[in-house]
Parts: C-alpha cells; structure tokens; sequence
C-alpha cells in the first residue's frame, strides 16, 4: 500500500492554523509549532476573558448604582437591602439603566426600598 501524505489537507489546516492567528508578531505567527501553541493560549485567553467581561460589567452597574443611590441619600447595601424585602427582582443591569436613563423611575424605586426598611 502507497504512502498516504497529507497534501491539500496539511495546507489547509495550516492556512486556517494561521489566519486565526492574523496579527500575531515574531515566531508565533510564522513557524508551525509555535503557532500552534500560540493559538491553544489565545483561546484559552479569549475563554478567561468571558469570565472577566461578567465580573467587570457587575462591578461598573454597582459603580453606577452607588453614585445615584449617594445622590438620593440612602447607601448601596440599603438599597439593595430594601429592594429584596420589598420584593422588587431587578437585577443590577436593569436598575442602573434606570439609574441613568430614567431618574424618576429610580427615584421611585428608592422610595420603595426606603418604605420596605
């Protein structure tokens, strides 16, 4: 039985290995071997980065909520404090859309939770 060489397949595969690797410098974009490690670490990168772009949006929705709570004169933790026995289930993305596009909505929702506590 002849040899079996890869051929159109091993040129394909490496042209797709590269081109998801456009814009990487040095060894890692040119030579075959760093290059395939280099695109394991970039997804392994991109899966890690995911998990932080949750964490940093919670963090900047409970920025933006305790700067419009400080404004109405009641404390984060109150507030959510007074949210969850008055029964209101906003999420924080949602409250601090409110917070920026709709100040009387806000101002009401902090009546409420103030009224719960």
């Amino acid at each position: 039985m002849p040899r079996v060489r890869k051929g159109a397949a091993r040129r394909q595969s490496k042209r797709r290995l590269f081109k998801s690797l456009k814009g990487v410098r040095h060894p890692r974009g040119k030579l075959l071997r760093l290059a395939k490690e280099a695109a394991v670490r970039k997804e392994v990168y991109a899966r890690v980065g995911r998990r932080l772009k949750k964490r940093d949006f919670r963090g900047l929705w409970i920025v933006r909520l305790s700067a419009a709570c400080r404004q109405r004169d009641i404390r984060y933790s109150e507030f959510i404090n007074g949210l969850k026995k008055a029964g209101i289930e906003l999420n924080r993305k949602m409250l601090s859309e409110i917070a920026v596009a709709d100040s009387e909505g806000f101002d009401k929702i902090v009546e409420a939770a103030r009224a719960a506590l």
